[in-house]
């Protein structure tokens, strides 16, 4: 069959949205490690936008791994189509990159790197791909870095590529590309910063003094949900558009980059094309960590016990669906700190309208994974801070309790427990005193608020509800 080029453009149907510039007319001023589904989902839609108005962005996709992204976007002249997923479903032709480096052709790579024109390298390689250590630093005995550290002329290693390549910049006299962490790790610019540096301090310690003054490394945010590609999806592509497309991903249409402003002299103009810059990422993944993370764990555990299967089901459910959005609006909202352009009520109803996506199925079991290591980033420390604020924390033990139930039942059904604490909250939730025995596991609830009188009796009160099944009442709060 013939494959989705620049040359079969013309012939797809009418109902297939073109790139709004030409295909063939982009030049490469981005350089990007990983173009995996998340990428060509997310960011290069971003871009794909600067292109309509401003042709020098154009993306270079680097695989150092597999070829099979690379070799796909060759064939198919970097284009690929985007399926939207929701209640009214889209596809469209993303047509923003300019070329494709797959394995094995350090040669070009290296000379991309030094090229003026390429001012932003981005990055989307999972935080394994960094190469960090469990306290987020570079992990010096790691197999790649070691052979970079010896070889530092072809790495292997994502973060001996960008060195080399500043390297060659710093050595020709050009200005130093900005390199952009697309991967969701909190801090991770500064991460990626102290990562390079290091790398390059075991090289040439002018070099990374170099880095670290001259290069910059923003903060950023991502999120949207990319489901995978896989023979199903791809074949619904090929039947829509009469053509093969190897490269065509999905997602949701929610969709967010949130970057931390940098400096750079006649950039691209990203703001236009959607992206959030501030000059605080951080409350804004405070907001997703509570908001979104922390609805998602409350429809979880709830959403079980009221014997839903996924986000969708559980949200669609009246008395569940109101409650989260009352703790989102009302609890959860009251306990963040204003952020520069971030609307915390417009986020919620955005996150609430995410979870009513019919063509998103989410399993409730899976969120409910790894609860003690989850439930203080997502509830715990939303309910320290309405503790010290002397705000009630009725609707918030709710959540919690519900976490409890989940765990006594399945300690007392000898079913596998999804977690790094399995054993000891096995021991804990199937005792006489569940509530008092899990409350004093100091892995998960802080003295402070396992101690308050408060919480505890609102915790109690909730989990004899759900052992008695009374859950209506407690959706009522």
């Amino acid at each position: 069959m013939t494959v989705l080029s620049r040359a079969s453009l013309s012939r797809l149907p009418a109902t297939i949205v073109r790139p709004g510039h030409e295909a063939g007319g982009i030049s490469t001023g981005i350089v990007h490690f990983g173009p995996g589904a998340f990428h060509r989902a997310h960011q290069a839609h971003y871009v794909d936008r600067v292109l309509d108005q401003d042709p020098r962005w154009g993306i270079a996709a680097v695989s150092l791994r597999s070829g099979s992204t690379t070799d796909a976007l060759k064939r198919q002249d970097g284009l690929y189509t985007l399926a939207v997923i929701d209640r009214e479903p889209s596809m469209r032709v993303v047509a923003a990159h300019s070329e494709a480096i797959g394995p094995g052709e350090g040669a070009r790579l290296r000379a991309l790197l030094a090229n003026p024109a390429v001012r932003i390298a981005t990055s989307t390689v999972t935080e394994k791909g960094y190469c960090l250590g469990s306290d987020g630093t570079l992990d010096f005995a790691h197999p790649d870095i070691v052979h970079d550290l010896n070889a530092p002329a072809e790495p292997a290693s994502v973060i001996g590529w960008i060195v080399a390549g500043l390297r060659d910049r710093r050595a020709a006299g050009v200005a130093p590309f900005a390199m952009l962490c697309c991967d969701n790790m909190t801090g991770n610019g500064g991460k990626l910063r102290a990562a390079c540096a290091a790398l390059a301090r075991e090289q040439d310690p002018e070099l990374a003094e170099w880095i670290e003054a001259e290069v910059a490394f923003p903060d950023s945010m991502v999120d949207s949900i990319t489901p995978a590609s896989d023979a199903a999806f791809l074949g619904k592509v090929q039947a829509a558009l009469g053509v093969d497309d190897a490269a065509a991903v999905q997602r949701e249409s929610f969709t967010q980059w949130v970057l931390q402003r940098f400096d750079l002299t006649d950039g691209p103009d990203l703001a236009a094309a959607g992206v959030t810059l501030t000059g605080d990422v951080r409350g804004y993944e405070q907001a997703k960590l509570r908001i979104l993370n922390g609805a998602h764990s409350s429809l979880a555990y709830i959403g079980l016990a009221l014997g839903h299967e996924t986000v969708f089901e559980a949200v669609s459910d009246p008395a569940l669906g109101a409650f989260v959005g009352r703790l989102m609006h009302q609890d959860i909202a009251a306990s963040l700190k204003p952020v520069e352009g971030l609307d915390v009520a417009g986020y919620a109803d955005a996150v609430l309208a995410r979870f009513r996506n019919p063509e998103i199925r989410h399993l409730l079991s899976q969120i409910a994974w790894d609860g003690s290591q989850k439930l203080p980033y997502r509830l715990l420390d939303t309910v320290a801070e309405a503790l010290a604020a002397g705000r009630s924390v009725e609707r918030l033990a709710v959540p919690v309790a519900a976490w409890m139930a989940f765990v006594r039942r399945k300690a007392l059904a000898g079913e596998t427990i999804t977690d790094p604490l399995a054993g000891a909250l096995a021991g804990a939730a199937g005792g006489e005193t569940p509530v008092a025995a899990l409350l004093g596991m100091r892995q998960v609830f802080s003295a402070r608020v396992a101690e308050d009188a408060r919480f505890r009796e609102a915790v109690a009160g909730a989990f004899a509800g759900f052992e008695r099944g009374a859950v209506a009442g407690l959706l009522a709060r």
